[in-house]
């Protein structure tokens, strides 16, 4: 089969490698679309793993083969792929802390190699302990696998307004409209609460008005603060969702969240990154400061209700799609996008 292999940094080469052999317990998933993540960029472009990998993870697509003990599943059923499943079992999970738990970090869909996501090939191999604990969930017959590859990045962004306890009446601020910061306004929107946007493309700012958002502004603009103020009462927004790694966005924030307000990070900063901060900030104005990384078991069901159903437009979020072969390519569209760039989908097989 193909494969993007990563074999360094910025190193991604076009492979023939063989289709992975299953275990009894396994399934092989033949890859329909994959969505191109921040992560999976990241990834590819800082030393952060030892290669070889194939990575991808937002993963629709067919049965094509069960090992001999798998119960429930068939050859041909159509799938979004959960490429994490925590163990239920330690301390973490037992505090719903699934993300940190050591069965979620290490037991991944591959590809071949270390386990990755293996989402950028032809197949993928699921591992039984992700088939037997809910990793495969059926995508209607109504459902495109493009649509259903989004129920990952659905799971993600709905962990993070549910840690944020974003209710209806609220008002949220969401730094960066890029394809998460769409998601998040379109959450916010079906949530009951109000969203407001900031990015620094015209386009992305016109994006955000038209998935619902009740305003959006440049980010640059030097009355940000006080026009967010004057939509709020006064007060300044409830929650503050950053979707960008950006230090200036988390000081937006901070002039911008009400006393008693939220501010959640999303996005990952640079390691060498360190944000200098007065303490009797969060203090005296008792602003809360929460970090979501990755999904939430407990939302799996949910996050497949809202993509499966339509809750909200994923579609919407689709600009570009490209064959495996130009996954480089797609990764350079992502880093300096244009101004329509937003979701970038990757086709391994083309779609009956």
């Amino acid at each position: 089969m193909k494969a993007q292999v990563f074999r360094g940094v910025n190193q991604l080469s076009y492979e023939d490698i063989p289709v992975p052999t299953l275990e009894a317990d396994e399934v092989l998933v033949q890859v329909r679309v994959v969505g191109l993540c921040q992560s999976d960029i990241k990834k590819i472009r800082y030393p952060l793993y030892e290669p070889p990998r194939i990575f991808g993870h937002e993963t629709a697509g067919t049965i094509a083969a069960v090992g001999n003990n798998v119960k429930g599943w068939q050859v041909g059923q159509r799938v979004a792929v959960m490429h994490h499943i925590p163990c239920m079992r330690c301390a973490y999970c037992l505090n719903d802390n699934f993300s940190m738990c050591d069965v979620y970090k290490n037991i991944s869909t591959t590809a071949g190699f270390n386990a990755s996501g293996g989402g950028f090939a032809d197949y993928v191999k699921v591992p039984g302990h992700i088939v037997e604990n809910g990793g495969l969930i059926s995508i209607p017959d109504n459902i495109s696998f493009e649509e259903a590859s989004f129920v990952e990045p659905t799971n993600c962004c709905l962990k993070a307004v549910r840690k944020a306890q974003i209710a209806p009446g609220q008002t949220v601020l969401v730094t960066g409209a890029g394809p998460i910061g769409l998601m998040f306004i379109m959450l916010v929107k079906y949530f009951g609460a109000k969203a407001i946007a900031t990015d620094l493309l015209p386009s992305r700012i016109d994006k955000a008005l038209s998935v619902a958002a009740e305003a959006a502004f440049d980010a640059r603009d030097p009355d940000l603060s006080a026009k967010i103020h004057a939509l709020t009462g006064g007060l300044g927004v409830d929650v503050t969702l950053l979707a960008v790694p950006s230090e200036k966005a988390f000081f937006q924030a901070l002039d911008s969240t009400r006393k008693g307000g939220k501010i959640l990070f999303f996005a990952e900063f640079p390691d060498e990154v360190e944000i200098p901060i007065n303490p009797n900030i969060l203090y005296r104005r008792e602003i809360d400061l929460i970090g979501s990384y990755s999904s939430s078991y407990r939302l799996q069901n949910l996050s497949a209700d809202i993509v499966f159903n339509q809750r909200i437009d994923v579609k919407a979020l689709i600009s570009d799609r490209y064959p495996l072969k130009d996954l480089s390519a797609a990764v350079e569209v992502a880093i300096a996008p244009t101004p329509d760039t937003y979701k970038i989908l990757i086709y391994p097989q083309k779609e009956d």
